[in-house]
């Protein structure tokens, strides 16, 4: 009763105008003060130090070098995304195994791994002669350098594009896809001439998460690159030297990476809608025979391939000391808390603890911008504005951003350590949910809103009964993003103080092996893995119970 009468309150006073503009008012002003703002003028209080690049020839070579890699192997790691996760995120829609649910949340096990221990995982796998598939060779099979770096940003944000395209497939509708079925079409046929162009939305909101993903992670890649230097490890490499230029180097290369990213992601935004996609030319004999149950599933399997072979068993390859661990009385150590583990576990909820926090926020917060920018309720230029302005944070390297925002809090105001903490880990995965529930809103056609509000529906009416149940796998997936990205961020929390989460910790242990053992090191990462599938899967049983796999 209570809650019908809550649920009626709302109805109410969404019909005022005055708190519908309260409402987004209160998103706008959270997203610039909290989200943007501070890692922005973060960068322009240092404004004045980038002149000290323009007079090192020598580091302005290093930075444009670094920024073209950077965008380079963006691009190309985003387009692999998108080709391997399309076809992964329909087998886990499309599949009638129950154990799809399991394969769903597994999808998800690389993005909660501590980007450190992800990069140091990869490289024991694919690097050391000694242990992975290089012991196979007796040699290193890729050294550290570009292909490392493109064969780990392909297993870190290969699970963002997954995400986003389940939820959009969830929500999708497919009615439209049978009717073309119905009137005779292959299956193939259906799927790229009707399925994919209503999709269009979260297949560009995918390849753009995973292209700023790429662009700005530091910490994991700083584990594989040797001498190869892109954007984020050229700051970092000067940062760990004191060179000369230093802040100036940091300055530039985070200004011109957030300027190219937003002349990209504006030129994609304007030509995305716009795009042909597919080719409309159909060949009924050849797409038929691509369509049979034997191409299907030999498609299904080497998606499964893709994933295991060179996204999960990599990722998870430095938590294979945990097995020995279990046998050997270490475990028992970590189970009572002895020694480092008493840290360890009070590290484990701190990581938890803010992730709660960020999505929770998020959730309260990015639904009204979703909306603003998925139905242009400013105008479609200053809603297209706000569609680039939300993926900056993601577009600033993590540390960069990190340091940026330690500038603009402890200049202007004073902010506890775990507040600085939660607001850059909001920062930071606020463009997640929001992206992913834009799309997802924009994929809701319109007229069934416009239907609703004929018919007396409230605004708040309008979107419990219609948007959200049409859109709910997107926002599940958007929060989980948002809490999995929160738990493994590393390298903006060591910018930004002294608490030491779970990723921050490990860290620590994995530089420091004189004093920690690879069991020690491989059974912390077992751990928050563990913790974090059980978490996921729990949620994803309870949430899509009624989910069509």
């Amino acid at each position: 009763m209570a809650g019908s009468n809550i649920i009626k309150f709302l109805d109410s006073l969404s019909s005022r105008s005055s708190v519908r503009y309260l409402v987004y008012s209160c998103s706008l002003a959270f997203f610039f003060a909290l989200i943007l703002i501070p890692p922005i003028l973060g960068i322009v209080l240092k404004w004045n130090t980038m002149a000290d690049i323009f007079g090192n020839s020598s580091l302005m070579s290093r930075a444009t070098s670094a920024i073209y890699a950077s965008f380079v192997i963006a691009l190309f790691v985003s387009f692999i995304d998108v080709v391997a996760g399309v076809p992964m995120a329909w087998f886990i829609t499309r599949g009638r195994f129950k154990w799809l649910r399991t394969l769903d949340t597994m999808a998800d096990i690389p993005f909660v791994i501590p980007t450190v221990a992800l990069g140091y995982s990869l490289l024991l796998f694919w690097s050391d002669p000694n242990q992975g598939i290089s012991s196979l060779f007796g040699s290193s099979l890729v050294s550290p350098g570009w292909l490392l770096i493109i064969l780990l940003h392909f297993a870190f944000s290969y699970p963002v594009v997954v995400r986003v395209m389940v939820g959009a497939l969830l929500d999708y509708k497919r009615e439209y896809e049978e009717a073309a079925r119905t009137l005779g079409a292959a299956p193939l046929t259906a799927d790229r001439t009707v399925t994919l162009p209503i999709l269009k939305t979260a297949l560009i909101a995918s390849f753009i998460l995973a292209f700023a993903r790429s662009v700005s992670e530091t910490g994991a890649t700083m584990m594989v690159a040797g001498a190869f230097e892109n954007g984020p490890i050229f700051i970092n490499n000067l940062k760990t030297a004191q060179e000369p230029g230093y802040e100036g180097a940091l300055v530039f290369v985070s200004f011109i990476l957030i300027a190219i990213s937003c002349i990209i992601f504006v030129t994609i935004r304007l030509l995305g809608p716009r795009l042909k996609m597919p080719i409309k030319k159909v060949w009924p004999v050849a797409e038929r025979k691509l369509s049979s149950s034997g191409v299907t599933n030999s498609r299904n399997v080497v998606s499964l391939l893709v994933f295991f072979l060179l996204v999960l068993i990599p990722s998870l390859f430095v938590a294979l000391p945990a097995f020995y661990a279990v046998t050997n009385g270490t475990l028992n150590e970590a189970v009572t808390g002895v020694g480092i583990w008493q840290e360890y576990w009070q590290s484990l909820v701190l990581s938890y603890f803010v992730g709660a926090i960020a999505t929770l926020l998020n959730v309260i917060a990015g639904l009204p911008m979703a909306v603003l920018i998925a139905r242009r309720r400013l105008g479609t230029a200053l809603s297209s504005i706000l569609d680039v302005l939300v993926n900056i944070p993601l577009i600033v390297p993590s540390i960069a951003l990190g340091i940026s925002f330690s500038i603009f809090w402890k200049n202007f105001v004073f902010m506890p350590e775990i507040g600085l903490l939660i607001f850059v880990h909001l920062s930071i995965t606020y463009p997640y949910l929001v992206r992913s529930m834009a799309a997802a809103i924009e994929r809701v056609n319109i007229d069934y809103e416009e239907a609703a509000r004929t018919l007396g529906g409230r605004p708040f009416t309008v979107f419990r009964t219609i948007i959200l149940p049409l859109t709910k796998y997107s926002l599940i997936a958007g929060a989980v993003m948002v809490f999995t990205r929160s738990v493994s961020e590393t390298g903006a929390t060591l910018a930004v103080t002294e608490l030491k989460t779970a990723p921050v910790l490990l860290v620590e242990w994995v530089k420091d092996t004189v004093h920690f053992t690879s069991l020690e090191i491989g059974l912390g990462c077992g751990i928050l893995v563990l913790f974090s599938f059980i978490i996921l899967l729990v949620l994803r049983l309870f949430a899509r119970e009624k989910a069509r796999y």
